[in-house]
């Protein structure tokens, strides 16, 4: 299914995959965990390679990285690492600057969770769909389900929000080349150590797109995560095969 769109800037994947997921509690970094048949990050990867739009992928490991030298990922777009570091923004500034020879000021990037296996195409299809010809750029994101309390310092409840106007930010996240890398900058002079692409972009004063998403989109965090990830992956390979 093709994009409708008449820009034709390039979209390149950037996945920063250095962290160790202290979370989880096992000795292999989580990206590396097998989940139906394969490590969470060939699940990453292959899903960004199945589209056609993808001009390139940029994945930033942590320098001393043993396990990816054992994987044997085949996939369509060019692939390339980088060193990264631990905190997550300074590995996706890493990545950024990597591309730096390659990428234009108004390419597209997709920043994404290495962590997050079970992005559905129809998800990545409809954030390309969407942000394409967005002024700002967007994100996958979802509603939030649950009654929302705020809480103080000594766990008692303060406030309970209005759930109507509350998301859940996922990833990919997709802003301009030029625009990514202003905002990461701005935000480490001023001192302040971003958690996503689209806080960063935030500062800036501008309001990034939402666009809806599933909720199997998760990252995986803690052990529970795993099975339920498992299940989700066993699904869309069932219904892809």
């Amino acid at each position: 299914m093709a994009i409708s769109s008449t820009d034709t800037a390039r979209h390149w994947v950037l996945i920063p995959a250095a962290g160790c997921g202290r979370r989880m509690g096992s000795q292999q970094p989580k990206q590396y965990l097998t989940l139906a048949g394969y490590s969470v990050l060939e699940h990453v990867l292959r899903r960004f390679g199945d589209c056609a739009q993808i001009d390139g992928i940029m994945l930033v490991l942590a320098a001393d990285d043993p396990y990816w030298p054992q994987l044997k990922v085949r996939i369509r777009p060019p692939l390339w690492t980088t060193p990264g570091a631990d905190e997550r923004c300074r590995s996706v500034w890493a990545g950024l600057q990597a591309l730096q020879d390659m990428a234009t000021a108004d390419d597209w990037v997709l920043v994404h969770d290495a962590a997050r296996p079970c992005l559905h195409p129809q998800d990545l299809h409809r954030l390309l769909e969407t942000v394409q010809n967005d002024a700002v750029g967007g994100l996958l994101a979802v509603p939030a389900r649950d009654t929302i309390k705020r809480a103080d310092s000594q766990g008692r409840v303060v406030a309970t929000e209005d759930r109507s106007m509350l998301w859940q930010a996922q990833t990919p996240q997709m802003f301009r080349y030029g625009l990514l890398c202003q905002a990461l900058q701005t935000s480490f002079d001023q001192g302040y150590t971003v958690t996503d692409e689209a806080s960063a972009i935030e500062r800036l004063g501008y309001a990034p797109r939402l666009v809806p998403s599933q909720h199997t989109n998760l990252k995986l965090t803690t052990p529970d995560d795993l099975a339920y990830a498992e299940y989700c992956l066993q699904q869309s390979l069932t219904t892809e095969r």
